[in-house]
């Protein structure tokens, strides 16, 4: 399989700053009290489906795989990075971290209670977000969760919007066009939270994330 020129200059660019981003990032929920209740929220349904297998998407080193684990989830992370993957396995030996892709995922249709992706579609060029997404839509068992976070564009007029990302090229997308290619996509919006941009926050972009449900066997 030819690999796409993207996903190789992502792969590539995280390899080679991935100490670097695992030194930043590594404590970023201790200090973020918002995202470790949305992610909290994301536990909960999770378990209360009843299939607590979780994959989390875009894993980096591993520090939110982790934080879902210890939230009763059988969370197990996927990263197109050797590099990060290496990282995650050393500071987290307990727990599966794969090397894969979002776009191809060896994980059998319909098995798992929910899917985290969080900042990792962000580097997905727009015409390719709808096929990724359905390998999400894919890999969720009947009922099972979505949590996607991304950065918002500027209004409705402008669905996406590339801008320079520290590490590989990226997007932002307008809040009511993800939830309509996730509807397209046969998961369903139950929530969102945005997050508006801090004086102290080096990009003045506001951050979003979606909460989806896939629809349970026989249902709209």
């Amino acid at each position: 399989m030819v690999e796409h020129d993207a996903l190789g200059a992502t792969r590539d660019a995280y390899d080679a700053v991935a100490s670097t981003y695992a030194q930043l990032f590594r404590d970023s929920l201790r200090d973020s009290p918002l995202d470790r209740a949305i992610l909290g929220v994301f536990a909960e349904v999770v378990r209360a489906s009843g299939n607590r297998e979780v994959a989390d998407l875009g894993c980096g080193p591993g520090h939110v795989t982790a934080y879902l684990a210890e939230s009763g989830l059988a969370a197990f992370g996927v990263d197109a990075s050797p590099a990060m993957i290496e990282l995650a396995r050393q500071d987290f030996p307990g727990l599966r971290f794969e090397v894969g892709s979002m776009a191809a995922l060896d994980i059998a249709d319909g098995t798992l209670g929910g899917v985290l992706s969080r900042w990792s579609v962000i580097h997905t060029p727009p015409w390719e977000l709808p096929a990724v997404l359905a390998e999400f839509h894919r890999v969720l068992a009947p009922g099972g969760h979505l949590l996607i976070g991304f950065s918002a564009s500027e209004g409705p007029s402008r669905p996406t919007q590339r801008f320079d990302h520290a590490v590989a090229p990226a997007y932002r997308w307008a809040p009511d066009h993800l939830a309509t290619l996730l509807r397209e996509s046969g998961l369903t919006e139950v929530a969102r939270t945005v997050r508006e941009p801090q004086p102290t926050d080096r990009r003045q972009f506001k951050e979003v994330h979606l909460l989806a449900r896939k629809a349970e066997t026989g249902t709209a």
